[in-house]
């Protein structure tokens, strides 16, 4: 037996190359499962991971609460959604997307992909198991979970099974993402809106719409995409504009904006690019605050840089609102029986109201960690940071899309795949040492 085979025989009976250590404060099960490392999230970031550490060939566990990969994409995204970005800058690690997609694949294209990955590098999550508690308790990570009984919907929450898995794992990664929870506002009188009222994860298209009154809160990219369709099946689409915010053409002379920003920002500083993409985006689309959309003082790269706020590309909706087929509305007052008031004092009846207010992450509901995640929005408290304390780790929370989920995923495989050699070399050294000792002279 050479030394390596030796270090593994040892390690299979120390799964987690640690003492076995107490069990967290929650308690748990007398049946526990270890692994190497534990993956929460099966969206890009979660598969984008277990590819890697796959490859080297880290033990790992992959964990979907839902019950299929790339759930957000599957069942909360509206029919014609599509990636906002050139396919060649939202590509996972080690695959391309194949040749004959769309520069800018649609939504089914994507989870063709998706599934494709998954297939291609062997990654078998472990559907319908959502987390309830994630804890280190000085020697390794205790993750609870629950089996899922009911998916969520809207801005609920899934319906969970009493029996309880645990898994004690040397590595967590993090990888369910900006957008794990639709963001349900409390507007004054919703309760009592008598039309029909529902989050944009719910909506699929402007099929059975037309002719309706339907207002869409919310002017982000959902926001703007989910009006623009809505206007193409014939509804009466009005969409309300509470911030200020950049729309740039999602193309420029040809070329994607944001491919155009990035080669600009290899020759000039940010503030001379933003000038360059507002001059441009006024000759294209025009003055938007003449729409009731206002820009920010700050321009579009360096407001992304500073707060990770994305700037809307508009795909056709400002033609449409200047034609008049979109109206624009200020912030939302409160509702009434039929009726809607904004903050102007207008009052105006709608059958359906949609609400594009985004999502938030879930972490601080199950992972009991206050030094990595803020406990206030569940990202982690310093911007575009992956490697926590402990073995913990986030990906996919650096607000820069699916590029960012490929350079987490990178770097976070990387970082373990280096402990864990460091751990078996370790091991080695140990055996040769121990092989010495007891060498007869």
């Amino acid at each position: 037996m050479d030394c390596f085979s030796e270090a593994e025989g040892k390690r299979s009976h120390d799964p987690l190359y640690c003492n076995p250590g107490a069990p967290p404060a929650t308690g748990f099960p007398v049946g526990f499962t270890d692994k190497l490392v534990v993956i929460v999230g099966a969206g890009p970031a979660g598969l984008a991971t277990a590819a890697l550490l796959g490859l080297a060939g880290v033990p790992y566990v992959l964990i979907e609460r839902c019950n299929c990969i790339g759930s957000l994409w599957r069942h909360r995204t509206y029919d014609r959604l599509c990636l906002h970005l050139p396919k060649k800058f939202c590509e996972l690690p080690l695959m391309p997307f194949p040749l004959d997609f769309s520069t800018y694949p649609m939504r089914e294209q994507f989870l063709e992909y998706l599934e494709s990955y998954a297939t291609t590098f062997g990654i078998e999550p472990k559907f319908r198991e959502a987390v309830v508690s994630a804890e280190f308790n000085g020697d390794s990570w205790w993750v609870r979970t629950k089996g899922v009984t009911s998916l969520a919907s809207g801005g609920e929450q899934p319906k969970l099974a009493g029996n309880v898995n645990m898994y004690r794992c040397k590595w967590l990664v993090v990888a369910t993402g900006e957008n794990a929870e639709p963001v349900v506002p409390e507007i004054e009188g919703s309760a009592r809106f008598k039309g029909q009222l529902m989050h944009s994860s719910d909506y699929r298209s402007g099929e059975g719409y037309a002719d309706k009154r339907v207002l869409v809160v919310g002017c982000g990219n959902s926001g703007m995409e989910v009006s623009l369709d809505l206007s193409n099946h014939n509804a009466r689409a009005s969409m309300v504009v509470r911030d200020k915010v950049h729309v740039l053409p999602r193309e420029m002379l040809g070329r994607s904006t944001f491919g155009m920003s990035m080669w600009l920002l290899k020759w000039f500083p940010v503030q001379t690019v933003d000038r360059i993409l507002l001059m441009m985006s006024r000759v294209i689309i025009g003055d938007t605050s003449r729409l009731g959309i206002a820009r920010p003082r700050i321009g579009p790269m360096e407001l992304k840089a500073v707060s990770g706020k994305t700037p809307v590309l508009d795909v056709g909706t400002i033609a449409k609102i200047k034609s008049g087929n979109i109206e624009i509305f200020p912030a939302m007052r409160r509702f009434h029986d039929h009726d809607v008031e904004f903050i102007d004092g207008r009052i105006e009846n709608f059958d359906v109201v949609i609400l594009a207010t985004g999502y938030r992450s879930n972490v601080p509901y199950w992972l009991k960690d206050k030094d990595f995640f803020s406990e206030k929005d569940g990202f982690p408290k310093k911007s575009k940071e992956w490697k926590g304390k402990n073995g913990l780790y986030a990906v996919g929370f650096s607000k820069r899309g699916l590029l960012g989920v490929s350079m987490d995923a990178m770097n976070i495989s990387e970082d373990i795949v280096q402990q864990w050699r460091d751990m078996r070399m370790e091991d080695v050294r140990e055996i040769m040492s121990n092989r010495r000792a007891t060498c007869p002279v």
